[in-house]
């Protein structure tokens, strides 16, 4: 079976957020190896009540590419 890359990984990640948060700038920090798992953290900009925040994320994919965990929180 074809283990994804982290570049795959990064564009798996980069996409889901820009999808699920609607955004188009998406920053990824990390990918890592963690047993089965790649573990993709990044941040992204969200806007709440017309201010801009960071919000920081840490993505889970398997080695197929599918998204196993996401946690998004405010930095």
């Amino acid at each position: 079976m074809k283990k994804i890359s982290d570049e795959e990984a990064r564009a798996i990640v980069s996409e889901f957020v820009r999808k699920k948060k609607n955004i188009e700038k998406v920053e990824i920090s990390t990918v890592t190896q963690k047993g089965e798992y790649l573990v993709v953290t990044g941040t992204c900009p969200i806007n709440i009540e017309g201010h801009t925040w960071a919000e920081k994320f840490e993505i889970v994919i398997d080695k197929k590419g599918k998204i196993k965990y996401t946690e998004f929180w405010l930095l």
